[in-house]
């Protein structure tokens, strides 16, 4: 085996390709193929695309599938504590080792082909999946859809959540553009769920062309709140009085939704789920950095949204839960995002701005992240910092009983906050 450790793989495997982003289904395709492992996956696939909403579609999903007895095997990325939660099986991390084992099956197969740190990552979760004779794997895509390595299986079902602009650089300029690389995961006479009321026109025409059954929030299936319950029917079943989904915000009654769509789908491919296994998947289902709380007497409040349709969500939240005091946010930004969006959003509901450098090649600095900050919102509320770990002790230097800290911008940025109080709490 080339290394004996998980850290060793995966430090090697990050500059092992000439660039972090690289998409195209060639290279990984070539390596599938050398690693001769089955012909044909021997379990359903579940396909997640979209701009937001992805992890918590895959998470409900996954809880109510082990409700119903099903062994499944979750793939999502990115990681925030440890890289072992991208691989799950029955919501359980897989191990180093078993991790490790993988990743020396990919190496011996590659060859003198080079693949990225997710491509690696792709192939080990396949076979770990193969390896452990699951029922049905649900695989979040990455980033984009029809050249995202995740792409190389083909969807039994496909779920695309809702669409808005990220990823500008490799996944186009506008929403259509963006929409037709989501829908590259559709599968020809393949049915595909769509989470939002009016799908992009690009997303449509592709399914059309595929001949693909479309099952679009509205028009196929519908869903209400009603006072502290929720109904949801579509032409085949209705259920009344459901309990809400245990992540928070109201805008996760339209993942939950697309969910239930997806489960009255795999209904008809032969699986078997009644709202027993609907109400405990919901009830159960646990989602890290989704407005995530750790209470204290500073209260603390994790999210990872890092674009304009998730700051509004974010925002919609923070309005709408009580805090005796101020809200500080300590943020850390990739280059890709569009910082002056998101922050104009939220502006109203932070008072103070503690904002961080973010390291490696997409990494924002905490000067430039200020500067563009300043553009929408008022200068003497910011505090730039070197790194988000400087940020964050300085939010917290500032931050009297009764105040809340929001951690926000980033996976990266939730992750180095999270692991400091991590440490902190051991120590």
């Amino acid at each position: 085996m080339r290394f004996d450790t998980l850290p060793e793989w995966l430090a090697w495997q990050e500059n092992l390709h000439f660039t972090e982003v690289d998409p195209g289904l060639d290279r990984i395709g070539q390596v599938w193929q050398r690693l001769n492992l089955v012909t044909a996956l021997p379990f359903k696939v579940v396909t997640v695309a979209g701009t937001n909403g992805k992890g918590s579609s895959v998470a409900m999903l996954d809880s109510i599938l082990r409700a119903a007895d099903y062994k499944t095997g979750t793939y999502t990325s990115p990681h925030l504590l440890h890289y072992n939660e991208r691989i799950m099986v029955n919501g359980q991390a897989c191990s180093d080792d078993a991790i490790c084992r993988a990743f020396e099956q990919i190496d011996q197969a590659q060859g003198d082909l080079s693949l990225t740190y997710f491509e690696f990552a792709t192939l080990a979760a396949v076979i770990l999946f193969c390896d452990q004779k699951i029922d049905i794997a649900i695989l979040e895509v990455g980033m984009g859809g029809r050249l995202d390595a995740v792409n190389l299986f083909d969807a039994d079902i496909a779920l695309i959540t809702p669409i808005s602009l990220d990823h500008t650089q490799w996944l186009g300029l506008d929403r259509d553009t963006i929409a037709f690389e989501k829908a590259g995961i559709i599968r020809r006479n393949k049915p595909v769920v769509c989470s939002e009321v009016t799908p992009a026109a690009s997303l449509l025409a592709h399914a059309k062309q595929l001949e693909a059954p479309l099952f679009i929030s509205g028009q196929h299936y519908h869903y209400q709140m009603k006072d502290s319950s929720w109904y949801w029917f579509n032409e085949q079943q209705r259920l009344d009085s459901l309990v809400f989904p245990a992540l928070a915000g109201d805008y996760q009654i339209q993942n939950a939704a697309a969910v239930l769509e997806v489960v009255s789908l795999l209904g008809v491919q032969g699986f078997t789920i009644d709202r027993t296994d609907i109400e405990q998947g919901l009830t159960e289902v646990k989602l890290a950095g989704r407005f995530q709380e750790v209470a204290g007497e500073i209260n603390h409040y994790f999210d990872v949204t890092h674009n304009e349709q998730g700051a509004e969500n974010l925002a919609h939240l923070l309005a709408s839960t009580y805090c005796e005091g101020r809200t500080i946010a300590v943020l850390g930004m990739l280059k890709d995002k569009n910082v002056r969006a998101v922050s104009k959003i939220l502006n109203s509901q932070i008072a103070l701005w503690y904002v961080g450098g973010l390291s490696g090649n997409r990494g924002l600095s905490g000067s430039d992240l200020s500067m563009q900050i300043a553009q929408s919102v008022n200068n003497s509320t910011i505090h730039a910092k070197n790194t988000v770990v400087e940020a964050y002790n300085a939010a917290l230097a500032e931050a009297k009983p009764g105040d809340r800290i929001l951690v926000f911008g980033s996976f990266h940025t939730v992750e180095t906050v999270m692991l400091l109080l991590v440490n902190s709490t051991e120590n």
